[in-house]
């Protein structure tokens, strides 16, 4: 690639260039993305992929079948979005995440690219973001000589940066009724926009949890594209899955199915201890991931009423006895009034909170809607550590009996691990300037989605 001479860039150059393209926000549309891979030259071309698409359960899903297909000696990518504390997050190989210095000169690469673009492009338009995200993160996977990579679709599917790529093996996780504004307004149009990824005589995996109209429509999408449909059962019995939550169980099926799909068409036998082997050991991170043991402090990105309904059946198994109480952020364009009807009946006490982002509900928001629901034990604290820092003192006065849960929103999530990141390491600049980076993304192109390991 021509530029390669030029200076490398720091990871904090290059955050500084991501946040710069905030202000072009989300567009949809392939003919920028697909110009940035014709100047990086194809770099989508050089592994092959397997494509995620889904409401809920993307992240857990892709994470998933990148260990299995490690476990039979597959040099893995995976590719995901949105990050938690990190950009290096959402590039994967071999599951472990790229370092900083690596990405950085990934996204230098686009960079390069996309100026070459946008001297192409009517005054209006910009490489977005995103875009610029999944140039590099191709890039990266392209030097790193991956033989396969497992890529996660922002959101939708037909116009999502990531639909450069062709598949033999794509992956509907779930269809739920969000993003309508660029989905559509009903679960058919939005599972439409999704399948469209589909290519011709590929493989479509799809959970068997799915609304009957929408495999009715799968069903017919695959006829059309002359593609294998199939349909991952959840797995009977028990099950030894390092990721908790009864959720997983089905992320896992799917993620079994789609990669013994993947080996079938490389010709390479799936081993079932492999596959099992893989699943104890794949962590998906924000997701019931454990904050502390003393008092019992989990964390969990479900951000809309079909993700906290698959946290909230997961509870019971986790919590036992203990009484909890919950720290909830949720934004603006959530359905918070769904997301508390399910929740706030398993908790004590509840501490509401404002996610890092210019889209945050407002924590009195919150109260106000708990209040219409009967819940008067509540406190309304903007700031989430100072939020979590109460509710761990509660939780502290019987640390045996009592457990907190903070949940609502990934970008929630993703600001409490990096505080406990700051104060276990005591790297206090790096991880502010990383926690810097992700909050100011959030007002502009992520992908368009949050994303949770729920069904």
């Amino acid at each position: 690639m021509s530029g390669s001479s030029r200076p490398p860039w720091s990871p904090e150059r290059a955050e500084r260039h991501l946040r710069s393209l905030e202000l072009f926000g989300m567009r949809f549309g392939l003919d920028r993305m697909r110009r940035m891979m014709t100047a990086l030259g194809a770099p989508q071309r050089s592994f092959r992929t397997i494509h995620v698409v889904g409401t809920n359960g993307k992240t857990s899903t892709t994470k998933m079948i990148a260990a299995i297909l490690r476990r039979h000696g597959l040099r893995t990518g995976a590719y995901t979005s949105p990050h938690l504390v990190s950009y290096a997050e959402r590039v994967q190989i071999d599951g472990e995440d790229v370092c900083t210095h690596e990405l950085a000169a990934a996204i230098a690469r686009a960079a390069w690219a996309a100026e070459r673009v946008n001297r192409t492009l009517v005054a209006d338009d910009h490489v977005t973001q995103f875009e610029l995200l999944t140039a590099a993160a191709f890039s990266e996977l392209e030097r790193r000589e991956v033989d396969v990579a497992v890529v996660e679709a922002g959101l939708g599917g037909r116009y999502d940066a990531t639909n450069v790529i062709d598949s033999s093996v794509v992956v509907l996780t779930s269809v739920g009724l969000e993003h309508t504004r660029w989905l559509g307004p009903t679960l058919r149009d939005i599972a439409g926009e999704k399948l469209a990824v589909l290519g011709e005589r590929s493989t479509l995996v799809l959970p068997a949890a799915l609304p009957a109209q929408i495999m009715k429509l799968a069903g017919a999408v695959a006829r059309e594209r002359g593609s294998r449909l199939l349909v991952a059962e959840p797995p009977a019995g028990e099950l030894d899955l390092a990721a908790a939550g009864a959720f997983q169980r089905e992320n896992f099926a799917l993620a079994r199915c789609a990669a013994s799909a993947f080996l079938d068409r490389a010709g390479i036998a799936a081993d079932e201890r492999e596959i099992l082997a893989a699943g104890a050991q794949a962590r998906i991170p924000g997701r019931l991931q454990t904050l502390a043991e003393r008092p019992l402090t989990l964390l969990d990105g479900a951000h809309n009423p079909a993700a906290v309904a698959a946290l909230a059946a997961s509870l019971p198994e986790l919590l036992g006895e203990r009484g909890a109480g919950l720290v909830l952020g949720v934004l603006e364009d959530k359905d918070a009034a769904a997301m508390l009807e399910r929740l706030l009946p398993l908790f004590e006490r509840a501490w509401f909170t404002a996610p890092p982002s210019s889209r945050a509900l407002s924590p009195a928001a919150l109260g106000s809607l708990a209040r219409q629901l009967g819940y008067e034990t509540a406190v309304c604290e903007p700031d989430p550590s100072t939020a979590l820092a109460g509710a761990r003192a509660w939780a502290l006065e019987r640390a045996e009996q009592r457990a907190l849960v903070a949940t609502g929103s990934i970008y929630l999530v993703g600001d409490l691990l990096a505080r406990e990141v700051e104060g276990l390491s005591g790297e206090r600049a790096a991880v502010r300037s990383g926690r810097a980076a992700a909050s100011g993304e959030r007002a502009g192109d992520r992908g368009g989605a949050e994303e949770t390991g729920g069904a």
